[in-house]
Order: structure tokens, then sequence, then C-alpha cells
């Protein structure tokens, strides 16, 4: 179970990350998307999974049991190749339910000072 003083916490990101055309390019493919200079709005993800999975593995939570709920993405900049980014993530809520703790997670993604992207993810650890 997630510890309740957990919640509202935001955990700055380390590290920070270059976004590279072949990572956009890569991302668009899987998709199914002509390439371009603009990442997927849902390439976000690609940077916030590491820092969110950190984050709640670090708490005690077992990664190994997690079912995605839920996922929701707001756009304020588009990420493109050259941009270095680094994610903070904040436990926004935790709850309990049949015996599944139910998190969900906001990351953000900062550039230059500014946040780019802002993510929720809901996951399901089963008991």
């Amino acid at each position: 179970m997630l510890n309740p003083d957990l919640v509202g916490r935001t955990f700055p990101g380390v590290n920070s990350t270059t976004i590279s055309a072949e990572s956009i390019s890569a991302f668009a493919i899987a998709l199914g998307e002509p390439e371009t200079d603009l990442a997927p709005p849902t390439f976000a993800i690609t940077i916030s999974l590491e820092q969110s999975q950190s984050v709640l593995v670090e708490s005690g939570l077992d990664w190994s049991r997690v079912v995605h709920g839920d996922q929701k993405f707001e756009i304020y900049t588009p990420l493109e190749a050259g941009m270095q980014i680094t994610c903070n993530s904040t436990i926004e809520s935790a709850r309990v339910v049949a015996g599944n703790d139910i998190v969900t997670v906001r990351s953000d993604l900062v550039s230059a000072g500014e946040v780019a992207v802002s993510s929720w993810s809901t996951l399901v650890f089963r008991a």
C-alpha cells in the first residue's frame, strides 16, 4: 500500500533528456504515423514513464503487479527534436479499492523552465 503521506508530494527529475529526431521517428512509425519533426502527442509517455515507475517502486509498490487504468495529456508546447526535458512527478491521489492500490501520478515535462506537457497516469496495483 502506498504511504498516504506521499500524496501531494512532487519528486523533481534529477536527469534531463534531450529528445532526438530518431526517437520521435521511431515512435511515430510504431503508431503508423508519417515521420514528423514534432513528436506525436503520446510521445511524452516515453519520458514520463521511467520517472513515474522509479517514484512508485521507491514508495514500495510492486511494478510487476501494475495494470494501466487511464492516461491523459495536456500539451502546452509540442515536443520536438533538440528539446531538453526534465520530468517532475507528483502523486496526486491514491486510494484502495477491493484491495487494489489505485494511484494517479501527474508528470510535468519541463523545457527551458516552462512546462511543455503534463500527463496524468492512473495505475492499478493489483492485490
